[in-house]
C-alpha cells in the first residue's frame, strides 16, 4: 500500500476555487510522418495503455479517502482504469498562432482534475499553424514532484521514431486498506499526533528563518543562529534578511491564468556563463532579474530592494527505490536583485546571492517544508491550509514575490508516438501566497523553453515579460563579449 506523505496532502489540502496545484507542460510536436500528419486521441491512448505501469508513479492510481477524513488519502490501482477517458482533443481555429494557443492552454491550466480517478489528463491539440500539434499533459502535484514528473514523460517517450521493446507488466494491482482498516490507524495517528507535531516543530526550530517571510521577523534569525550554534553547526550562513516587496502581482489570485511560452538559446546561456562566471542557473535567475526590473520600471512599480523568489528543489537521491514515491522538494528562498540599475552588478548580485541561498539550503537539508507539513492534524489539515492561502496574501509580510525554477532535461531529440517533440514548455502553480507569477524554464535538446503562468487578474499579458527575457539575455550576451 501507498499513503500520501503530509506534503503530498498539503498539495491537495492547498486547492480551492482559485487555486489548483497541477504541474503541466506542453509539448510541441511535429506529425507529418504519421499516417494522414496527424496524431490521434486513440494512439495517445494506446499509448498510456501499454506504458502506464513504466511511469514512477503509475499512471492508473486513484485517491480513496480514509473515512471522517482522519488520515491522509492512500493510492490504490483504479480497477476502472481507462486511458481513454483521460485524453481529449481540441483544434484551434486558423491561423492556430501563438497567442490562439496560448489562450486554449490558459483555459485547459485552469481546470481543475477530477479527484474521483487518476490525476491526470493528455489533451491533444490540432491546427497549429505549419502543421504542428502540440500536446497539453498535465498531472496533480500531489501524484508527482518535478523528478518523478521528468521519469513519467520519460516512459512515454522514445529515442527514435521507433518505439522500443518494453518489459511486460507482471506487478500485482496496489489496493489501499479495507475502511475499517484505514479508520484504525487515522485514530491511532491522530492520537499521536500532538508528539509527532511537537518532533517536528523542535526539528524545524533551528531553520525557521528558512521559511519564506519569517527571516524579516524580529528575533527568528537570532534565535535560529544560537540553535544552531548549539547544535555544532556555526557553518551555515544565516539566511537572507529580506522581506518580499509589494508588488502588482502580489495579491489574492482570481480563477483564470494567463499562459505565455518563449525559448533561449542554452549555448548562448552556456557562454555568458564562461564569460561571466557562475552557473547555468544563475544566468536564468540574472535574466528573469532583469525581466522582471523592466517589467515592473514600466509601471513605476520598480522596489527599492530586491524580490524575493522561492525557488524549488528537489531532494531525490539517485539511490531512492521505487518504493518511496512521495514529493521530495523543498524551498529555497533567494533575493532577486531587480533593483540594481547596472547590468553587470546586477549579475554580480545575483551571482552571490545565489550562492550564499546554496550554502544555507546545503546546511540545512531543506526540512521545513517537509516538516512543517506535517505539523497540522489531517482534519483541521485541509482548512487551515485554505485559510492561509485566503488570509496571508492580505498580510503586510509576504513570503515571497514569486517562484522561478529551472529544470534540466534531456539534449537530444526525443518521440511522441512517432512524432518529434520539438519543444517541450513546463507550466506550474500560482498562488496568492506564492504569488500571481510563476516562470519555470526546462532545458531540451540545446533549447531553454520558458513557460510563464500568471493570474489574469493580476498579469493579463505575459507575454510582454517573454519579450523582457529576450531583452534580458540580449543584455548579458553584450557583457559577456565586452
Amino acid at each position: 500500500m501507498t499513503q500520501l506523505t503530509t506534503l503530498d496532502a498539503t498539495f491537495l489540502n492547498a486547492e480551492s476555487g482559485s487555486t489548483h496545484a497541477h504541474i503541466a507542460g506542453l509539448g510541441i510536436l511535429d506529425p507529418s510522418a504519421l499516417p494522414g500528419g496527424r496524431l490521434t486521441v486513440a494512439a495517445v491512448a494506446d499509448l498510456i495503455r501499454e506504458r502506464a505501469h513504466l511511469a514512477a508513479r503509475p499512471l492508473r492510481q486513484r485517491l480513496v479517502e480514509v473515512p471522517f477524513g482522519l488520515d491522509r488519502p492512500y493510492w490504490e490501482d483504479d480497477p476502472h482504469f481507462d486511458p481513454e477517458r483521460h485524453v481529449s482533443e481540441v483544434t484551434l481555429p486558423a491561423p492556430g498562432d501563438g497567442d490562439q494557443l496560448a489562450c486554449a492552454v490558459a483555459a485547459l491550466h485552469e481546470r481543475p482534475l477530477d479527484r474521483n480517478r487518476p490525476l491526470w489528463e493528455i489533451v491533444v491539440i490540432q491546427g497549429l499553424s505549419g502543421g504542428r500539434a502540440a500536446v497539453y499533459v498535465k498531472a496533480h502535484h500531489a501524484a508527482i514532484d518535478g523528478v518523478m514528473a521528468a521519469e513519467t514523460l520519460a516512459a512515454l517517450l522514445d529515442l527514435s521514431p521507433e518505439p522500443r521493446e518494453l518489459p511486460a507488466d507482471d506487478a500485482a494491482p496496489l489496493r489501499a486498506p479495507n475502511p475499517l482498516s484505514r479508520l484504525g490507524t487515522g485514530l491511532l495517528k491522530t492520537a499521536l499526533h500532538p508528539f509527532r507535531a511537537a518532533l517536528s516543530v523542535a526539528r524545524t526550530a533551528p531553520y525557521l528563518d528558512e521559511v519564506p517571510g519569517v527571516a524579516a521577523l524580529p528575533g527568528v534569525a537570532r534565535m535560529t543562529h544560537a540553535m544552531q550554534g548549539a547544535l555544532g553547526r556555526e557553518e551555515v550562513p544565516e539566511a537572507p534578511r529580506v522581506s518580499a516587496p509589494p508588488t502588482p502581482f502580489n495579491g489574492p489570485v482570481g480563477p483564470h491564468r494567463a499562459v505565455a511560452f518563449g525559448d533561449l538559446s542554452l549555448a548562448e546561456i552556456k557562454r555568458v556563463r564562461t564569460a561571466l562566471g557562475g552557473s547555468v542557473n544563475d544566468v536564468v535567475m540574472a535574466v528573469c532579474a532583469s525581466a522582471l526590473r523592466s517589467w515592473l520600471d514600466k509601471r513605476g512599480a520598480l522596489p527599492d530592494g530586491p524580490l524575493v523568489a522561492g525557488v524549488p528543489v528537489s531532494l531525490r537521491r539517485g539511490d531512492e527505490g521505487d518504493g518511496d514515491l512521495g514529493n521530495h522538494v523543498s524551498l529555497m528562498s533567494a533575493p532577486l536583485a531587480v533593483h540594481v540599475p547596472d547590468p553587470a552588478a546586477r549579475y554580480a548580485a545575483v551571482r552571490e546571492d545565489m550562492e550564499r541561498a546554496k550554502r544555507r539550503f546545503v546546511g540545512s537539508s531543506g526540512v521545513w517544508v517537509r516538516e512543517l507539513s506535517g505539523v497540522v492534524p489531517a482534519p483541521l489539515a485541509g482548512p487551515v491550509a485554505r485559510l492561509a492561502l485566503s488570509v496571508l496574501p492580505e498580510l503586510p509580510i509576504r513570503p515571497m514575490n514569486l517562484i522561478v525554477s529551472n529544470v534540466p532535461g534531456p539534449q537530444f531529440p526525443l518521440y511522441l508516438c512517432g512524432t518529434r517533440v520539438l519543444a517541450y514548455y513546463p507550466l506550474s502553480v500560482v498562488t496568492g501566497v506564492s504569488g500571481g507569477i510563476n516562470i519555470t524554464v526546462f532545458s531540451y535538446d540545446g533549447t531553454v523553453h520558458v513557460g510563464l503562468v500568471s493570474c489574469r487578474d493580476l498579469v493579463p499579458d505575459p507575454d510582454e515579460l517573454i519579450d523582457h527575457l529576450a531583452d534580458a539575455m540580449a543584455e548579458l550576451k553584450e557583457l559577456a563579449e565586452a
